[in-house]
């Protein structure tokens, strides 16, 4: 769908803030940290039955690839409010997205944020000023907003010259969702509880593979609905055999949340019976909801080639690796 007049407006005017507070190499300009958030693809999500507070256990295996959103963070002291902290955040669409429909206060950068200041008991009057480049689809199931959190959480912490390993950061990620604190960690890691309590790390693989979206999202609360109604709960043995893996690539894959999202979205299974038709594709599984679905390819080939054939088919669809990396300032001004 093309860009409305205002959204353009709206993507100018953040491409124009981010000219300000970058030099022509791109770097950041003086007291700015450039962040990036990784994307992340589920190895193994086990849903279990849904509990007495609303939230259900899970076994849930994740990987970050080397896809990832930009933030540009800058703080300036003495402006905002007339106490205490001001954010402002602006977006900008990259890979052919549609610019994101969510109010700036509803953007969980803007809550990280402010969620830390007050975790860390930080009353200055001062401004941060987040631009944010896109990159990662909405409504995938690649952990984009949570990512995104994630970074603007590392970010604050390092204009506001409090370590790293602080415990206040995981804190605050656990509380703004169960995502949010993997992006601390990186790499391939396996999370319990609701899924925001780390239990291990894992070997991070280095394997090729392809993210295909259509068009079409599933909502994650839509998903937990449809699951709950028709629970297809993990094996035990199977369970087992993912949390006693030391290397991603022992991880089994396995999504019991993906025949509840197809049901959601009938497409899905269409993406999915497709793409593991197709030659040098080592396996396939949804992430998380969706809509994305990945696939593992045997090399860098079948992957571009998997990739070209999807967009041909009018499909959002990536060439990437899984990777290392984690929400981290990558330069400071």
């Amino acid at each position: 769908m093309a860009a409305t007049k205002s959204e353009n407006t709206v993507d100018l005017f953040a491409e124009a803030r981010s000219a300000q507070i970058k030099d022509q190499l791109g770097r950041p300009a003086s007291g700015t940290v450039k962040v990036v958030a990784p994307a992340k693809v589920n190895l193994f999500l086990g849903i279990g039955p849904r509990r007495a507070d609303g939230y259900h256990d899970a076994v849930n295996i994740m990987h970050a690839v080397n896809l990832h959103d930009v933030l540009y963070m800058q703080v300036k002291e003495g402006l905002g409010e007339e106490q205490g902290l001001t954010v402002q955040v602006r977006t900008s669409a990259r890979e052919g997205l549609a610019p994101l429909d969510v109010p700036p206060q509803d953007n969980l950068v803007y809550r990280a944020i402010m969620r830390l200041a007050e975790r860390l008991g930080r009353t200055q009057r001062e401004t941060i000023e987040v631009h944010l480049e896109k990159h990662i689809p909405a409504q995938a199931g690649l952990g984009g907003g949570s990512s995104d959190a994630a970074a603007a959480l590392v970010g604050a912490a390092r204009l506001w010259d409090v370590p790293g390993d602080h415990p206040a950061l995981e804190e605050v990620a656990r509380s703004l969702g169960s995502d949010v604190a993997f992006f601390l960690h990186g790499g391939c890691a396996c999370f319990g509880g609701a899924g925001e309590l780390f239990e291990q790390a894992l070997a991070p693989m280095k394997k090729q593979l392809v993210l295909i979206k259509p068009d079409e999202g599933v909502s994650t609360a839509a998903a937990y609905r449809a699951f709950d109604e028709c629970p297809q709960l993990v094996d035990a043995a199977l369970e087992q055999t993912a949390r006693q893996a030391a290397q991603a690539q022992e991880v089994p894959l396995f999504n019991n949340l993906a025949p509840a999202a197809e049901r959601l979205l009938p497409l899905l299974a269409d993406v999915r019976v497709w793409t593991c038709a197709q030659p040098g594709v080592e396996d396939v599984l949804l992430c998380g909801s969706g809509s994305t679905t990945f696939a593992v390819c045997v090399d860098f080939d079948a992957a571009c080639r998997l990739s070209a054939s999807a967009r041909q088919r009018g499909w959002w669809a990536r060439t990437t690796a899984f990777g290392s990396v984690k929400a981290a300032v990558m330069s400071r001004g």
